[in-house]
């Protein structure tokens, strides 16, 4: 999973970080002693002031230097010199978190800048089966067409909150129809039962299946109405529930039981004979939407991820 953070102006994001550094040293921002702060934050993290050295390129004696001076200038040790190394004073510990994050919130900052250009951050939820199955393995070809969008990806299990989440886009499986939400279909994805070849072998017609265990998803009606496509009474199910076809079909393919799940999704496994899809018949019980909220203005990153997903599942 990739981590969401909320977009914020490169000026406001330095502005808070200089701020929270004034507070801790009491000094004004113009007089931040940046160079000392980086000297000190490198040799934190190595606890060394020569391998702190070789990372900014700079002699030793430069780094101790500027800590000792980011020392006396706070009026209180940051290391305790040890023979083989350095440790960190309570001091030292306390301060480091704050210098850590400014400077990585500043190079994450410099890094949307990559090229000249400023990079657009995307944030997509995606449900995870539909993430496994189809987009990942896609997903080079929009990096190289849309090279300035940062696309950040959050899988879930189809339960997601948009605007709790930060998310500029959420893929979801159903019906679309989602209040407050605007929801464009993207393909279909028909439920069979899939299974371990062990399995499939047992498999001479559907009705054939109530002799296994037949996991479940939280939508009830699924097997029977997959049954009913076949022909076939559905017998009782008392099989385990799954809130995902990922962990459902790596069940099956332990031999465990068959699951009900998008072949589609699943061609991978299809195609190593890790899963066998025993019968042909297929139901429809819901979609791949591609979703936002009614209130999200499309932004450029977002009208090209949707516009190149649209044509890659046309394809």
């Amino acid at each position: 999973m990739m981590m969401i953070r909320r977009r914020v102006p490169a000026q406001s994001i330095l502005s808070r970080q200089s701020h929270e550094l004034d507070s801790w040293l009491g000094v004004d921002r113009a007089q931040l002693p940046l160079n000392a702060l980086r000297a000190f934050e490198a040799a934190a993290r190595h606890l060394n002031f020569t391998r702190a050295a070789i990372e900014l390129h700079v002699s030793q004696g430069a780094i101790s230097h500027q800590v000792a001076a980011l020392e006396e200038r706070l009026g209180m040790p940051l290391f305790r010199r040890l023979p083989r190394g350095l440790a960190l004073t309570d001091e030292g510990q306390a301060l480091v978190p704050t210098v850590a994050e400014a400077f990585d919130r500043i190079g994450a900052t410099l890094d949307l800048y990559a090229g000249g250009r400023l990079r657009e951050v995307l944030n997509v939820g995606v449900v995870g089966t539909f993430a496994a199955g189809w987009l990942l393995r896609r997903l080079d070809d929009f990096n190289r067409a849309h090279p300035r969008i940062d696309l950040r990806l959050m899988t879930n299990n189809n339960r997601v909150d948009l605007a709790g989440e930060g998310l500029d886009f959420a893929i979801r499986f159903g019906d679309g129809a989602w209040h407050g939400v605007h929801a464009e279909p993207i393909l279909e994805a028909p439920l069979s039962p899939l299974c371990s070849p062990a399995v499939a072998a047992r498999l001479g017609s559907p009705a054939d299946l109530v002799r296994e265990i037949l996991f479940r998803s939280y939508r009830a009606d699924e097997w029977p109405r997959w049954f009913a496509a076949a022909g076939t009474l559905c017998p009782s199910l008392h099989g385990p529930v799954f809130d995902t076809s990922l962990a459902m079909v790596a069940a099956a393919q332990t031999g465990l039981g068959v699951a009900l799940a998008p072949p589609a999704m699943f061609s991978d496994e299809l195609i190593a004979g890790r899963v066998i899809q025993p019968f042909p018949a297929e139901i429809v019980t819901g979609a791949y939407w591609l979703t936002r909220l009614m209130s999200r203005k499309e932004t450029p990153a977002m009208a090209a991820f949707r516009e190149w997903l649209n044509a890659t599942a046309s394809q």
